[in-house]
């Protein structure tokens, strides 16, 4: 195996059993989400259906060389974390909520938006409803579940109205759930036909281009 093949292996190694199931090869994670290095280590080489082997310096390059900044290794050099996405009840981060930008914006896939704009964006599995501070990070996280979507989120308006909000060490947005009212679809500054086109491919629900044009 490629020292890259290699590197993703342990990448989604490290994002299955740090954010979501720690318990699938015997470790723990406190409250912040940590565990001890050498521990996840020997865990991951000696559990049946994982076995995967690396040490500390090919641990070091997955952390540093991960394009979404995901885990972070402690000052001390002895633990490790996902800093956000976990859906693991044993991880309850306790951030300081922080002043949002006025916009923030969500990816997804246009198969979505008609259940997102009828109960706005949850949180799922996960603790926390996750938006990005630009639109072009917004369309590569939509891609990944099909034709991308961006959804705008008036996150101003929302901490006005007392909604909390915490950014994660990668820069990642986070917050409980966001109704519907502070949601739309960003279309853009496009024209009458760019806009059409962008409903016909995307298939915009007809309500959602109501309320757009109402605002």
């Amino acid at each position: 195996m490629n020292n890259q093949k290699q590197m993703d292996k342990i990448s989604k190694f490290l994002s299955f059993v740090l954010r979501h199931e720690p318990e699938a090869v015997g470790i723990t994670l406190d409250k912040e989400g940590w565990t001890d290095i050498n521990i996840l280590m020997h865990a991951a080489a000696v559990t049946d259906h994982i076995k995967i082997v690396f040490d500390r310096e090919l641990l070091g390059l997955v952390v540093e060389n991960n394009a979404k900044k995901r885990f972070e290794i402690s000052e001390d050099g002895l633990r490790i974390r996902a800093v956000q996405g976990h859906s693991t009840e044993h991880v309850q981060r306790d951030m300081v909520p922080h002043v949002p930008a006025p916009l923030l914006y969500h990816g997804t896939a246009a198969s979505s938006i008609a259940s997102i704009m009828n109960e706005g964006l949850k949180p799922g599995e996960r603790h926390h409803v996750h938006l990005s501070a630009s639109v072009e990070t917004a369309i590569t996280v939509g891609q990944r579940h099909g034709k991308p979507v961006v959804l705008e989120v008036n996150a101003g308006q929302m901490y006005h109205d007392g909604f909390k909000f915490y950014q994660a060490e990668n820069g990642v947005w986070l917050t409980d759930h966001v109704p519907v009212k502070y949601l739309h679809v960003a279309l853009g500054r496009k024209t009458e036909i760019e806009t059409n086109y962008f409903n016909q491919i995307y298939k915009v629900p007809a309500q959602v281009q109501e309320k757009k044009d109402a605002e």
